[in-house]
C-alpha cells in the first residue's frame, strides 16, 4: 500500500513546481506589465517607523500587552491536554476537571481584553501618526513650484493625500504588531511542541519550507496586483477630478457618451485589476489550509502508527493526551501563519502606498531659497529686469534678453499677442519660475537673494481665472489671516467697489461661497479677489487679465477700481483691452518674447507702430459693436 506521506509529497511537489514555473514567468515579463519598484521595501520601513518614533510608549505599552496575549495561546493547547488526559483516566476528579475548565476560559478572558486595549491603543496611535503624514505630504506638496505642480494632476494629488495615506494607517492600526506577534507565535509554538515531543515536531517543521516558498511567491503576485490596482484607482480620480470639474463643457458640446465611454474603461481597468488582486490571494490562503491540512493527515499517519507499534523517539512515546495537545497546536501554529497571509496582502497595499506618497515627498523644490536670502520687511517697488532670457522647454526661448525698468509708484503695462511672453513676465517677478539667464532685480535687489516667502508677501495678484474657495466671502478675502480687522475689510470691499454687490446679500459677509464661488458672476468674483488683495497691503500688485471676463453690470465698477488702486503702488498689468491701460506710466510691447516698443499711451501712438495697429483694430471692433 503507498503511503499517504507519499502522496502528500507528490502533491505539493507539483504545486511548488508550478509556484516556481509561474513565478519565473512574471519576472520575465516585468516591463510588459508595468512592474517596476523604484524603492525598496527597507526604505519604506524606515520612513514610515520615523513617523511612529515619538510613539513609542504606546507601540512598548502594546508589546507588553501582546506578551501576555501570546502566552494566553500558549497555554491554551496544554490546559486541553491536561483535560483530555484528565477524562482518559478511570474514576477521574471533577473538581480537576472544573479547575482546568475555569483556567481555560480565564485565559480567554485575558487574551480578549488584552486584544481590546491592543486594537484601542493601536488605533488611537495609527491616527495620530497618518494625520501627521497627511499634514507633512500637504505642506510638502505646497512648497512645490508652479512647474512640478502642472506636471502632476490633481486626481493624483488627492489620492495621495486621502486613499494612499488611509491603506499606510493600516501598518500602525494593527499591521506591524500582530506581524512581530504572529512571529513570536509561530517561534512560541515550535518552542513548546519540541517540549512535548521531539519527532511530531520535526514532522511539522517538514511544511515550512512550503509554507516559505509561497509566502514568497504569493509576495511578488501580490505586489504586483496591489500597484495595479492603485495605479487603476489613481487614474478614475484624476479622470473625475478633471471631467467633473469641465461637467458644463461636456454637456454644451454633448459629449456625455464619448466620456462615459472612457470611464467605463478606466472602471473595467479598475474591476480587472481588482479581480486579479482578490484571485492572488484565493490561490495562496488555500493552499496554506492545504499545508494545514495535510499536516493533520501526516500527525495522525505518524503518531497512530507510532502508538500502535510502541515506538519511542528521543525517549518520548507517543500518546492520546500528545496527539490531542498537538492537534491544538497545529491549528493554532497555522492560524498565525494564515493570518500572516492575510498581513503580507494588506502589507503590500500599505508598500505600494507608501512607495507613491514618498515619492511625491522625495520631489525637491525646484525654486528654493539661496542660502544668503534675506528677509525683506518693506518693498517700495522698483523692478528692473536685466538681459533676462527664460524658457520652459530646453532651446524653446519665450523671453529674450529682455529689460526695463519700473520706478516704485508706476503703472506699466504689457501688451502683445498670446504667447509673446506677457504672463511668464509677472510669474518670474513673484519667482514662480527661475530664469536660465540674466537678473531681476527689487529695490535693487537680486529676488534671488530674498526669502521667497519675504518676497511674495509684498505681492498681490489678481488673475484672469479668479479662484474663490468654499466658505464665506470673508474667509475668501482675509484668507484666515486674523490680524485683519473688520474695519479693514469694509473699507477695502469699499475701495473697490464690492460693497455695491456684497450689501445686498442677506447675510453680507458671511454670504455662503459655494466652490469656485459658482454662486456670484465673473465680475463678482473679480471684485472680491481685488479686495482680497487691497486687504493685505501689497506693495507690487500684478493684474493678469484681470478684466477678460467681467460682465457688462459691473465693467464699469471694476473699471473705477483699477483707476482707483493704480494710486495704492506699483502696479503690473497685461491686458488686452487697450482701453484699461491707456493712463499707465509707461506701456511694454511684446513680440516672440522679446521687447519691441515702450512709452505711453499718445507715445506709441505717434509711432504709428505694433501698438497702433493693436488699439486701431480693437476701436473698430468696438465701433462695430456699438454700431
Amino acid at each position: 500500500m503507498i503511503s499517504p506521506l507519499w502522496i502528500i509529497g507528490a502533491i505539493l511537489g507539483t504545486m511548488s513546481a508550478i509556484m516556481i514555473l509561474a513565478f519565473a514567468g512574471m519576472k520575465d515579463k516585468k516591463q510588459a506589465i508595468g512592474f517596476d519598484r523604484n524603492m525598496p521595501d527597507r526604505e519604506i520601513m524606515r520612513r514610515i517607523i520615523h513617523y511612529a518614533k515619538p510613539y513609542w510608549r504606546n507601540f512598548l505599552a502594546v508589546l507588553l500587552i501582546m506578551a501576555f496575549a501570546i502566552s494566553s495561546d500558549l497555554l491554551l493547547p496544554l490546559v486541553l491536554g491536561d483535560v483530555t488526559e484528565v477524562l482518559g483516566q478511570e474514576g477521574f476528579e471533577y473538581r480537576r476537571v472544573l479547575i482546568d475548565v475555569i483556567l481555560y476560559f480565564s485565559i480567554l478572558l485575558i487574551s480578549m481584553v488584552a486584544g481590546f486595549l491592543q486594537a484601542v491603543i493601536l488605533q488611537k496611535t495609527g491616527q495620530m501618526i497618518i494625520s501627521n503624514i497627511r499634514q507633512d505630504l500637504f505642506v510638502h506638496i505646497q512648497s512645490l513650484s508652479h512647474e512640478q505642480m502642472h506636471n502632476i494632476p490633481v486626481g493624483t494629488l488627492v489620492t495621495r493625500v486621502c486613499n494612499d495615506t488611509a491603506s499606510v494607517s493600516m501598518m500602525f492600526t494593527g499591521l506591524l504588531v500582530n506581524l512581530i506577534k504572529n512571529c513570536f507565535l509561530v517561534i512560541g509554538y515550535v518552542i513548546v511542541m519540541f517540549v512535548v515531543n521531539v519527532k511530531l515536531t520535526l514532522m511539522v517543521l517538514c511544511f515550512v519550507p512550503f509554507i516559505v516558498l509561497f509566502t514568497i511567491i504569493f509576495r511578488k503576485f501580490s505586489r504586483r496586483a496591489y500597484r495595479r490596482v492603485k495605479n487603476a484607482y489613481t487614474d478614475i480620480n484624476i479622470f473625475l477630478s478633471e471631467n467633473l470639474s469641465g461637467i458644463k463643457v461636456t454637456q454644451i458640446f454633448n459629449q456625455e457618451q464619448t466620456k462615459y465611454n472612457q470611464f467605463s474603461r478606466k472602471n473595467k481597468t479598475l474591476c480587472t485589476a481588482r479581480t486579479q488582486e482578490i484571485g492572488v490571494f484565493s490561490i495562496f490562503r488555500p493552499s496554506v489550509y492545504m499545508l494545514y491540512i495535510f499536516t493533520l493527515l501526516s500527525l495522525f499517519w505518524v503518531a497512530s502508527n507510532d502508538a500502535l507499534a510502541g515506538v519511542t523517539f528521543a525517549g518520548q512515546a507517543i500518546e492520546y493526551r500528545i496527539v490531542v495537545i498537538f492537534y491544538g497546536y497545529i491549528s493554532s501554529f497555522f492560524q498565525p501563519i494564515q493570518n500572516l497571509a492575510e498581513q503580507f496582502n494588506r502589507m503590500q497595499a500599505a508598500f505600494a502606498s507608501g512607495e507613491k506618497i514618498f515619492t511625491i515627498m522625495n520631489m525637491k523644490p525646484i525654486v528654493v531659497d539661496e542660502p544668503d536670502a534675506v528677509e525683506m520687511d518693506e518693498i517700495k517697488g522698483d523692478i528692473e529686469f536685466r538681459n533676462v532670457w527664460f524658457q520652459y522647454i530646453p532651446d524653446e526661448w519665450v523671453l529674450k534678453d529682455v529689460s526695463f525698468k519700473v520706478d516704485a509708484g508706476q503703472t506699466v503695462a504689457f501688451v502683445g499677442a498670446t504667447g509673446s511672453g506677457k504672463t511668464t513676465i509677472l510669474s518670474l517677478i513673484c519667482r514662480n519660475y527661475d530664469i536660465q539667464r540674466g537678473q531681476i532685480l527689487i529695490d535693487g535687489v537680486d529676488i534671488k537673494k530674498i526669502k521667497i516667502s519675504s518676497l511674495r508677501r509684498h505681492f498681490g495678484q489678481m488673475l484672469q481665472d479668479v479662484f474663490i474657495f468654499s466658505g464665506t466671502i470673508r474667509s475668501n478675502i482675509v484668507l484666515n489671516n486674523t490680524d485683519i480687522t473688520e474695519e479693514e475689510i469694509v473699507a477695502a470691499c469699499k475701495y473697490v467697489n464690492a460693497d455695491h454687490f456684497i450689501n445686498k446679500l442677506e447675510n453680507g459677509l458671511d454670504e455662503v461661497v459655494r466652490e469656485r464661488g459658482n454662486n456670484f458672476s465673473a465680475g463678482q468674483r473679480q471684485l472680491l479677489s481685488f479686495a482680497r488683495t487691497i486687504v493685505h497691503k501689497p506693495s507690487i500688485m500684478v493684474l493678469d487679465e484681470a478684466t477678460a471676463n467681467i460682465d457688462t453690470e459691473t465693467e464699469l465698477l471694476i473699471q473705477d477700481s483699477l483707476t482707483r488702486m493704480m494710486s495704492i503702488g506699483t502696479m503690473l498689468i497685461v491686458a488686452h483691452r487697450l482701453s484699461t491701460i491707456q493712463h499707465a506710466d509707461n506701456i511694454i510691447v511684446i513680440s516672440n518674447g522679446e521687447i519691441i516698443e515702450q512709452g505711453t499711451h499718445q507715445e506709441l501712438l505717434k509711432q504709428k507702430g505694433k501698438y497702433h495697429h493693436l488699439y486701431t483694430l480693437q476701436y473698430k471692433k468696438e465701433q462695430y459693436k456699438k454700431a
